[in-house]
């Protein structure tokens, strides 16, 4: 293949060594052949119909492009530094396969509506894997809620015991959070498919071109309406690094937690051995590796995002090489958002609960404090009174090593007459969660019908 550049008319000097492997992209742009190929297939095709090419010259510029489709897939294509990216790549070698016709398929367009084009159809296909595993994720998070519908937990605030939940409770706010992240790339997936094809370098172009033609074999929803706006916009790769950041939020913070579970202080949880590793000099050692590694590629991910926004803030319109970094942040913000959640979907359904473990931890720390409160606030007494003397409560259970539960009942009568017999029905764990008996509370039945609700939102 040769490795003439097809825009060297206007030089007379040839590119610096050091230059052309500088601005080169090919060595990580080419993971863009396929829907370079694609999008080439949908522009010849257009202007065959418009009469730019005739029948046959389509013919034969789609028949090579796919025998260079063919070569790319088995490893056999030869990538050169010297073309620069994956787009003059592949035109010269359709140039080399089928002569001067491979020349024509450039007409009406540029390299910069071709990149921003090529991104867009890469970028579609990575969000809707990446939604594919997260709804893997969100349906074993369902399986484990389900499982775990009944078995107590201690909630927290401050990570100091608040109130006694469910381990499926705690799940399912995590389904919830994986919701919004599965929205938000549907979102950004919508905004993103408007077509820039057409719009050439920056103006247009002169032929007589069908951009609506061209959209609708990409599947694009429309072309984009302005040619300067098509050409240097890259607000899709940030807005989906923003999407993907969060993602990655919602993945470190679950790490966090199951770091925290799966330690020997608190073992409210274990991790398949698979997803674990040992030490090198401590035998007894099984470290959660998986949600370590996953809690700082969120830094990562962070970092794409930070790059991109300002690799863009001070762009004057419209294309300009600095857009060539836009790649390799976007690139690997897909990879490790991909893979993190992935590993996480593999990871999840297969952890081990320790119920007596988390019901202990629940009996500690006063947690069904707020429960005699409200018993006390339906016994006629204003919230704020009951509030103290609950407080007080505690802290005779304090002095006595005991928890609320734990008194009898001419213990809490001291602190007030309203107190009946009753009490221990919401003073102990069960009493506690079974009471949130209303939409999005914890109790079991509730934590039920949000996963049954839950099941057919992912269904669609």
């Amino acid at each position: 293949m040769s490795n003439k550049k097809l825009w060297a008319g206007r030089f007379s000097e040839p590119t610096d060594a050091f230059v052309e492997a500088f601005t080169a992209s090919v060595e990580f742009d080419q993971r863009l052949a396929p829907y370079d190929i694609q999008g080439s297939i949908a522009h010849a095709t257009m202007l065959a119909e418009q009469d730019i090419l005739t029948e046959q010259e389509k013919t034969l510029i789609i028949n090579g492009l796919q025998s260079i489709q063919t070569q790319i897939e088995a490893g056999d294509f030869q990538w050169s530094i010297g073309l620069e990216d994956v787009h003059m790549n592949v035109e010269a070698a359709l140039t080399d396969l089928i002569g001067d016709t491979g020349k024509k398929l450039h007409t009406g367009r540029s390299r910069n509506d071709q990149v921003a084009t090529d991104i867009r159809l890469w970028l579609r296909d990575e969000i809707q894997v990446i939604q594919a595993e997260l709804r893997r994720l969100q349906q074993g998070l369902l399986d484990v809620a389900e499982r775990e519908a009944s078995t107590i937990l201690p909630g927290f605030t401050h990570l100091q015991t608040a109130q006694p939940i469910t381990f499926g409770h705690h799940m399912m706010a995590w389904f919830e959070m994986l919701q919004r992240d599965y929205s938000r790339l549907q979102d950004c997936a919508q905004r993103m498919n408007q077509m820039p094809l057409g719009a050439a370098a920056l103006a247009g172009t002169t032929y007589p071109i069908d951009r609506y033609a061209t959209a609708s074999f990409l599947d694009f929803d429309a072309p984009c309406r302005n040619s300067l706006d098509a050409v240097s916009d890259r607000d899709f790769a940030i807005e989906f690094t923003a999407a993907a950041s969060l993602v990655m939020v919602h993945l470190s913070r679950m790490s966090e937690e199951l770091i925290i579970w799966s330690s020997a202080q608190f073992h409210f949880i274990t991790l398949s051995d698979s997803f674990c590793t040992g030490s090198s000099i401590m035998p007894q050692k099984k470290n959660p590796d998986v949600p370590e590694l996953v809690r700082g590629k969120t830094g990562r991910i962070f970092g794409h995002l930070m790059g991109l926004l300002t690799l863009m803030k001070a762009q004057p319109l419209a294309y300009n090489k600095d857009n060539q970094e836009d790649k390799e942040p976007l690139f690997d913000a897909v990879d490790h958002v991909k893979g993190s959640v992935r590993i996480f979907a593999d990871m999840l359904p297969a952890l081990t609960c320790h119920r007596e473990n988390m019901r202990q931890a629940a009996r500690q720390g006063f947690s069904t404090a707020t429960d005699l409160a409200d018993y006390l606030v339906r016994r006629g007494i204003a919230f704020r009174d009951a509030h103290e003397i609950v407080g007080q409560a505690v802290a005779y259970g304090i002095n006595k090593n005991c928890d609320l539960a734990e008194l009898d009942l001419a213990e809490l009568r001291q602190f007030s007459p309203c107190i009946e017999q009753d009490v221990f029905d919401y003073l102990t764990l069960e009493g506690s969660v079974s009471a949130r008996q209303h939409i999005g509370g914890t109790a079991p039945e509730q934590v039920k019908a949000a996963i049954k609700l839950a099941r057919t939102l992912i269904a669609d």
